[in-house]
């Protein structure tokens, strides 16, 4: 065989091993549909697994189940069982379900699995879940619909206070890259143990922004997505220490919040934004609540609109004198003095009413009270899910720079 025919004749395996590989991707996956959604939207699951015993799925379409973990109370996802049919296809329809984006997972033989069938996934920390949307209701504001769209960069800043270079995600309302228009900014802050890109994936962000804006409903802007952990750079994979594992933690030590400034000098340095308290906000959830409710006293005339949302108030790790700055978290009640005297246009309490939070951000609301500030508070059913944020960023964003 002479060198002519040999390249040949690899080329044409490599053609053909390719050729396998695609082939496998396309079809090596269980040709079933799940999850199905009927007419009635109620939603049928299915999973292959003839040899299994046991076959359930679990998600937050389900009943929760209390459960408790030290002093905190908290719901926990349901679970149903699937039953048996032909071929080893395992099956199970819900009830109808109204509008909303839904996460799950089957657990077989009681190993937690992914629905095979499903490529849609979210990551929440470490833990990465199956989801789908029901519309013709609040869920369309978080699905892609056929409007205008902004854009979204990650991009690197420095911060002199930490030391270190860091990430943060950025949308930019459509016709940004265009235009000359200066646009108001709201900071959106994650919860503990995420990170810049969890307003993105499950709060859908982008999806909300897109909508509302395109709809009329909210004024077009800047939402910058910060990373509350000071600990790491960026997002798992994102990070220059390497490929590892998220973990539930969070920076409740003044770190946050001490280099925000950095964040608004960035943002203002490098995006046409309008520099007014007028035309900041700032709202977080859980931990990202907690970082909005300091970093607004400590910044008094920096942000004229404030959403704490299931917000971790009173939450503090460690001994005050080894923080950066060891006064943030002192004298707040004496600080939100000083925050209305400067009358911000929103002050903006949204929780679940059975969020482990409520008593910490019902203690909030009656010194609010007692002082005769004016705020808007939000309760809806559920506790600390998902869920309930982001009907808060829905509301929230549709009140802002009015």
């Amino acid at each position: 065989m002479n060198m002519r025919k040999i390249i040949t004749v690899a080329a044409l395996l490599l053609v053909t091993g390719a050729g396998a590989f695609a082939q496998q991707a396309l079809w090596g996956g269980q040709q079933i549909i799940s999850p199905e959604i009927n007419a009635d939207n109620s939603v049928t699951f299915r999973f292959v697994a003839p040899k299994a015993i046991k076959v359930q799925v679990t998600g937050d379409f389900l009943p929760t189940t209390p459960m408790k973990m030290g002093d905190f109370s908290f719901d926990a996802p349901g679970m149903a069982d699937l039953k048996e049919g032909q071929n080893g296809v395992w099956e199970y329809t819900t009830e109808p379900l109204e509008s909303e984006l839904y996460s799950y997972s089957f657990i077989v033989d009681g190993l937690s699995v992914k629905d095979p069938n499903n490529a849609y996934l979210q990551r929440d920390i470490a833990s990465q879940t199956n989801y789908f949307i029901i519309g013709g209701g609040k869920a369309d504001d978080y699905k892609v619909q056929d409007v205008p769209h902004g854009t979204v960069s990650r991009v690197w800043y420095h911060s002199d206070v930490l030391g270190k270079d860091r990430r943060m995600s950025v949308y930019t309302p459509a016709g940004y890259e265009d235009g000359k228009t200066k646009y108001p900014v709201l900071y959106l802050l994650h919860g503990m143990g995420g990170d810049e890109e969890a307003w993105l994936c499950t709060g859908r962000a982008a999806q909300v922004m897109d909508n509302l804006i395109a709809s009329g409903r909210a004024k077009p802007m800047i939402v910058v997505m910060t990373n509350g952990n000071t600990l790491h750079q960026a997002a798992p994979g994102e990070d220059a220490s390497g490929m590892y594992k998220p973990y539930n933690c969070g920076s409740f030590d003044t770190s946050f919040e001490a280099h925000f400034k950095d964040v608004i000098s960035f943002v203002d340095s490098h995006y046409r934004t309008i520099k007014k308290s007028s035309a900041r906000a700032i709202a977080g959830l859980s931990m990202g609540g907690g970082h909005s409710y300091q970093i607004s006293l400590n910044y008094p005339k920096t942000f004229d609109y404030v959403g704490l949302f299931s917000a971790g108030i009173g939450i503090r790790q460690g001994d005050d004198s080894g923080y950066i700055a060891p006064d943030f978290y002192k004298n707040t009640y004496e600080k939100l003095d000083v925050l209305f005297a400067n009358q911000p246009k929103l002050y903006y309490i949204a929780i679940g009413e059975t969020d482990f939070l409520y008593k910490a951000n019902e203690e909030l609301r009656n010194h609010l009270d007692e002082k005769n500030y004016p705020y808007v508070y939000v309760e809806t059913p559920g506790g600390h899910i998902w869920r309930n944020w982001r009907i808060y960023l829905v509301d929230f964003a549709q009140r802002l720079f009015k």
